[in-house]
């Protein structure tokens, strides 16, 4: 049960490093680019060090389909969460339905064969 569990708890916590790290900068637009570039790449470094591994881990029971569709599972849900909390952006049906069909792709990639 770890094995299935751990990568998922990894790749989530990586998201939120990378959201950060490729968005959380929009708050603060009068800072420098260069600024902003050095201290987005020391946020990826963390999400990297949780990426590779959830990955290199997951893959002894997921295949490489599945950890690709969950990760853009866990990736839009993590970016919803974080562009309303920290954005301060609404989260609007369109975006929610644009979301609910990335999911059942997922599904479809982790239901099998047809």
């Amino acid at each position: 049960m770890v094995e299935r569990i751990a990568p998922i708890l990894m790749l989530l916590a990586s998201n939120v490093f990378m959201t950060f790290a490729w968005y959380g900068h929009l708050r603060f637009k009068a800072q420098p680019l260069a600024i902003v570039i050095v201290a987005s790449w020391g946020i990826a470094f963390f999400e990297y060090c949780l990426a590779v591994p959830a990955n290199r881990f997951g893959s002894a029971v997921y295949s490489t389909a599945q950890l690709k569709a969950m990760q853009e599972v866990i990736t839009l849900t993590v970016f919803a969460i974080f562009s309303v909390l920290w954005l301060g952006e609404r989260f609007t049906v369109n975006h929610a339905v644009g979301f609910a069909l990335i999911a059942l792709g997922a599904w479809f990639v982790f239901r099998g064969p047809l």
